[in-house]
């Protein structure tokens, strides 16, 4: 037995080399070096997208020209501007289902409200384009998801290529489903109502810089340029782009008149829902140009807020597992803690929707089509009814206006 243990040692270091021969990782174009991070543009124009913490002047520039060109509208129209709506829609695999039934529903509904603004992160950013265009696509985000399964999102590329290559899956499935819904066609019409003052806008991780970033897609849709088209499909798949699970998405761009390439993963890598950030104080600014208008935020949170015991075994993926997806729910609720405390600072209604958690099904599948019909119908079925949207986080106790708070200067 001795011998052959020893036989085998010796055996590992050719089986590993033989692997790593034939599982070579992928190739890259250089990384934007750290100081040029905010000078590199996409499609050569810097007002595509910007730093989620730090919005760049181009990128702020294009979202106030996008409002005056809707306040111009209602002049040329002799109409009152309307009020404000925005929309943002949560990570959560499978379970975007139950956003895309509440859409779907709240269209049945007929209360379903134009939204000047739609946010997308992870599933939410396949949600988004459809919810940014209304009820015309309903159909076929009815289909995307109680129709679809996992091998229509990925296949395993297997342990080996998935140990050495990018990823553990293979997510061309994805891509060419992507390739099918988000066609010319729609690129059209998200570019014309982007020209109303509307916008789509996506959330990706570059995970070089280890930041987030927010992209323009309705100025990607009528920039005219020839890579538009490819542009959105590579922004919406890296916004989906689980780390380790599905590839990286590669985006070519340009500092200082060199070429390199970002590494951009999943949104939720950095936050699960976003609404505007936080450094951006829409109240004042609106205030300060003489514009008062009503804003509410409409939150589709697509998870449930109960956490799901189970006896896990004490295996490193197993428990590597476990820890991920308790950060990513108690991830998400600190998400939702500050959109609402950011709601209340610059006046805006919060109005959120979550999975309840008398939803008990399971999928038997990353993408089971009849689990994720059962929360798309429970998802449709409330938001016909009129959805009852809760004004707080769960576990929010509002006390703000009842008690001063212990840091406020008392008034002499």
């Amino acid at each position: 037995m001795l011998e052959a243990a020893i036989k085998v040692v010796r055996v590992l270091p050719l089986v590993a080399c033989v692997c790593l021969a034939s599982c070579a990782s992928r190739s890259r174009g250089p990384a934007v070096p750290e100081q040029l991070g905010s000078q590199a543009t996409v499609l050569n124009n810097p007002a595509v997208r910007s730093w989620d913490d730090d919005l760049s002047p181009p990128f702020l520039a294009e979202l106030i020209a996008a409002s005056d060109r809707e306040i111009e509208r209602s002049r040329r129209a002799d109409d009152s501007i309307g009020p404000v709506k925005f929309l943002a829609i949560s990570g959560g695999g499978s379970d975007g289902a139950f956003g895309a039934g509440l859409l779907v529903g709240w269209s049945k509904s007929g209360t379903r409200p134009e939204f000047k603004v739609v946010t997308g992160i992870s599933t939410g950013a396949l949600t988004a384009p459809f919810a940014f265009l209304g009820p015309a696509y309903d159909d076929k985000l009815r289909r995307v998801y109680t129709s679809i399964a996992t091998r229509d999102i990925f296949f395993s590329r297997g342990l080996i290529a998935g140990i050495f290559d990018d990823a553990m899956f293979d997510t061309t499935p994805l891509r060419q489903l992507m390739e099918t819904l988000v066609d010319e066609q729609m690129m059209k019409d998200i570019a014309r109502e982007y020209e109303r003052g509307r916008l789509l806008l996506i959330g990706t991780t570059n995970l070089d810089a280890d930041r987030g970033v927010i992209w323009n897609v309705g100025l990607i849709a009528s920039s005219g340029d020839p890579g538009a088209l490819r542009l959105i499909h590579d922004v919406l798949m890296a916004s989906a782009a689980i780390p380790a699970g599905f590839p990286p998405v590669m985006i070519d761009v340009e500092a200082e008149g060199r070429k390199y390439q970002e590494m951009h993963v999943d949104g939720g890598t950095k936050s699960q829902v976003f609404l505007y950030p936080a450094s951006l104080d829409i109240g004042a600014k609106f205030v300060r140009a003489g514009v008062v208008r009503d804003r509410q935020a409409f939150i589709i949170r697509n998870a449930r807020f109960k956490p799901d015991w189970e006896e896990v075994p004490r295996r490193t993926l197993s428990v590597a597992r476990r820890a991920i997806s308790a950060l990513i729910r108690t991830q998400g609720i600190g998400d939702l803690y500050q959109i609402y405390l950011i709601s209340r600072r610059d006046n805006v209604g919060f109005n959120l929707a979550y999975i309840p958690d008398s939803f008990t099904a399971r999928a038997s599948d990353h993408f089971d089509p009849e689990y994720m019909t059962k929360l798309f119908e429970l998802g449709y079925s409330r938001a016909e009814k009129g959805y009852e949207w809760s004004k707080v986080p769960p576990g929010w106790v509002d006390k703000m206006e009842e008690e001063q708070p212990p840091f406020a200067v008392p008034h002499n």
